[in-house]
């Protein structure tokens, strides 16, 4: 990292810390005008977790019964950051029991006695948005049964941490953490008297970062589908904090939240989960179906692209493509290698995905996850189709540099269904090759089939082609397509290594068949998956050759055996908040 950037944030720290112990001199806020009815929702699982003394946050589990939290030795920045925003607390009170309640009190009170006079790492402008809206939601679930003293210093803390967060929203990045503060202040303008004067401020500048944040694809400059998602659902309890004080919501973030939400539909699965890409997962059990239906926006999912994402469902299947150049570099800190990468759901369950974030496994799976070959497309002579970039010095982030620049796609009618036809240009500059891709789904969703394209086109790439043919002795340039399976897909080698049959718990059964040019293996492979302590084995199939021409075509197919019915009844499914599974 920089000088000039390192100085900014040592900036940074010490403007979050004196602006937090000089709000503490602000006036109390005496009682609340309104509660905004609790929106957040929660895990039950995950709540009865915590009472039995298991701390999972940001991957990591700390086994601590009978201990309060802010004693627990956190591995990682990102399992402090994840105590201090007091999510867990949404867990807590999904269960809502006397034992829930005593230690979300517990918890609370500790933090105002050790942290509330402004020190500590949770005093920044997106924790203090996330930790606001927590408390006024489930103020009625900390209060009750409290002391008058106890009380008071809950009144005293809000009121201090919105002060600050008054002086210092600014300060958050641009993205989710902004939204995060500017949601929080808004939230505590609204409910607590004393406080009012703060408001409106907080609401013309949320509609500010909506204009210019939200572009008109409805996507986020980072391109993460859970991301987005995070800032509909702030987006839409603002909205309704305002409803409910009768104020009206600036029209510029009604039209983000009505730009966002066909592109949430693009983006979700069969199965109502969100498509797992550029470091976002699937999404919290319920939040997207129920974030979309909270807005009462009906627009279906458009034509074209949404976010860079395509999209092609029928019948029970939906595909979801990624369909645009990586997110610019400033943005890419969590984006991955993906371009025209592709996830495939059955009703209710994944059939074919991306490995996932590594994030929260260190720092060597987050690297590995952002990587081409972890999803499902082709790599060429193993390189990722972006590579990348140093690492800052501070921080260790790293950004995609040498991306694809130019991605032509197109979406239309075939014969028999939809068409997808993409391409980008990543493996230009290293071997003078275009990576094209054809994806056609039948009407009915039993079926789909792909090829696979590496060309080179121009005299300048051919002779690129040549060079990279030279430096491999004119045997060819290794390539491997990929197909990531989901780990709950049963999957085995059928008809002497031209099939694969993959089996899902619906009883559903899927077929991979191909043209037979290239050699089909069926490898190990893992789905990183937020919430787990580990990464969960899978499988892929790998289909491997070389390019030994200026044009190498691959045909495969996915479909369902005919003997699998068009109509399945899946009710059995893993319950979701069984997190501490292998």
């Amino acid at each position: 990292m920089s000088t000039r950037s390192g100085f900014a944030a040592r900036k940074a720290r010490f403007l979050n810390r004196w602006h937090a112990r000089r709000a503490t001199k602000a006036p109390a806020a005496t009682a609340f005008i309104s509660a905004p009815e609790p929106r957040t929702i929660g895990s039950f699982a995950k709540g009865r977790q915590l009472v039995a003394g298991n701390y999972l946050f940001a991957g990591a589990l700390i086994e601590a019964k009978g201990s309060v939290i802010w004693d627990v030795s956190a591995p990682d920045r990102a399992y402090t950051n994840a105590i201090h925003g007091f999510s867990w607390m949404d867990d807590l009170a999904a269960v809502g029991d006397p034992s829930t309640r005593a230690l979300a009190q517990e918890w609370l009170w500790a933090w105002i006695d050790r942290f509330g006079r402004g020190n500590g790492p949770g005093w920044t402008p997106d924790l203090t948005g996330r930790r606001l809206i927590r408390w006024i939601n489930h103020a009625l679930f900390v209060l009750r049964g409290q002391e008058s003293a106890q009380t008071d210093a809950f009144f005293q803390s809000l009121a201090q941490q919105t002060r600050f967060l008054s002086r210092r929203w600014h300060a958050a990045a641009p993205g989710l953490p902004r939204f995060e503060a500017l949601t929080g202040l808004v939230y505590a303008g609204l409910s607590l008297e004393g406080l009012e004067d703060l408001a409106q401020p907080a609401i013309a500048a949320l509609a500010q970062e909506c204009a210019r944040q939200i572009d008109a694809q409805g996507g986020l400059p980072t391109r993460n589908p859970e991301e987005l998602l995070e800032v509909f659902t702030l987006l839409t309890w603002a909205s309704a904090a305002l409803n409910d004080v009768g104020k009206a919501t600036p029209a510029a973030h009604l039209a983000a939240i009505e730009r966002i939400a066909p592109t949430l539909r693009t983006l979700r699965h069969a199965d109502g989960s969100l498509a797992r890409f550029h470091g976002g997962g699937r999404g919290q059990e319920g939040w997207l179906d129920h974030a979309l239906a909270a807005s009462g926006i009906k627009s279906s999912a458009p034509d074209g692209l949404s976010m860079g994402f395509a999209r092609l469902s029928a019948g029970r299947t939906s595909v979801i493509i990624d369909a645009e150049k990586p997110p610019k570099p400033e943005a890419s800190f969590n984006a991955h290698a993906s371009t025209l990468a592709f996830e495939l759901t059955s009703g209710r369950r994944p059939l074919i995905v991306n490995c996932g974030s590594g994030a929260s496994f260190g720092a060597d799976w987050r690297r590995a996850g952002r990587a081409t070959p972890s999803h499902s497309t082709l790599c060429l002579d193993g390189y990722s189709s972006a590579r990348l970039g140093p690492a800052e010095r501070r921080t260790a982030r790293e950004a995609l540099v040498d991306t694809p620049t130019h991605v032509p796609i197109e979406v239309s009618h075939a014969p028999d269904g939809l068409r997808f036809q993409g391409g980008h240009d990543g493996y230009i500059k290293t071997h003078g090759l275009t990576h094209a891709r054809q994806l056609e789904m039948t009407f009915d969703g039993r079926g789909m089939a792909g090829e696979d394209i590496l060309l080179a086109m121009e005299d300048a790439e051919k002779r690129l082609f040549d060079r990279a043919m030279d430096a491999h002795k004119l045997a060819g340039i290794p390539f491997d397509i990929r197909f990531h399976l989901h780990p709950e897909v049963d999957a085995e080698v059928d008809l002497g290594g031209a099939a694969v049959s993959m089996a899902l718990k619906s009883g559903e059964i899927w077929v991979f068949r191909h043209d037979g040019t290239q050699s089909l293996e069926l490898l190990p492979s893992v789905f990183l998956e937020k919430g787990r302590l580990k990464p969960r084995g899978a499988l892929q199939i790998v289909l491997s050759g070389r390019a030994l021409s200026y044009a190498t075509r691959v045909r495969w197919s996915l479909s369902k055996a005919q003997e699998t019915a068009i109509g399945i009844r899946d009710l059995a499914r893993e319950e979701p908040g069984h997190v501490f599974e292998d």
